[in-house]
C-alpha cells in the first residue's frame, strides 16, 4: 500500500507515551482518592480497587519506559514488529473499553485515536522499508565502486 504519508516510528512511540501517561495520571490520582476515602471509612488497609488502579498506573509506568527504549532502536524491521505489536496492543485496549465500559468516551477516544495512528505509521513504515531495499547505502556504493576498480 502506498502512502504520500511518511511518518517515522518514534512519532508513534511518543504518541503512545502521551496516551499512557494520561492513563497512568488519572488512575493514580483515582487509586490515591479511593485509598484515603477507604482510610477514612474504614481506618486503614487497603482494598481491592486501590490495588487494582495502582497496578494498572504500575502497568502504564512500565510501558511508558519500553516505549522510552523502542524510540532508541535503528532497525526498520523491528520498528515494524514492534509496531504491530503496539497496534495489537491498543486495539485490544480499545476493544476491551468498548465491550465493557462503553460510558468512558474519553478512554476509548483516546485509545482509538492512538491505535489508528499507530496503524498509519504500521503502513509508512512498510513503505520506508520497501524504499530502503532498493536504495544503496553509502558502504555497499563503496565497496562497489572499490570492486570496479579492481577488474
Amino acid at each position: 500500500m502506498k502512502f504520500k504519508i511518511n511518518i517515522k516510528p518514534r512519532i508513534s512511540y511518543y504518541v503512545s507515551i502521551l496516551v499512557s501517561s494520561v492513563i497512568l495520571f488519572y488512575f493514580a490520582y483515582k487509586a490515591v482518592v479511593a485509598y484515603l476515602i477507604h482510610r477514612e471509612l474504614y481506618g486503614g488497609g487497603l482494598d481491592t480497587l486501590v490495588l487494582l488502579r495502582s497496578s494498572i498506573s504500575g502497568i502504564m509506568l512500565l510501558l511508558i519506559l519500553l516505549f522510552i527504549q523502542f524510540t532508541k532502536i535503528p532497525d526498520l524491521k523491528s520498528h515494524r514488529t514492534i509496531l504491530r505489536g503496539v497496534f495489537i496492543g491498543w486495539t485490544s485496549v480499545f476493544v476491551i473499553l468498548i465491550i465493557v465500559n462503553l460510558s468512558s468516551v474519553y478512554f476509548i477516544i483516546l485509545t482509538g485515536l492512538v491505535t489508528f495512528f499507530s496503524l498509519i505509521t504500521l503502513f509508512s513504515i512498510e513503505d520506508q522499508i520497501k524504499e530502503e531495499k532498493n536504495n544503496l547505502t553509502e558502504k555497499e556504493i563503496y565497496l562497489l565502486q572499490q570492486l570496479a576498480k579492481k577488474k
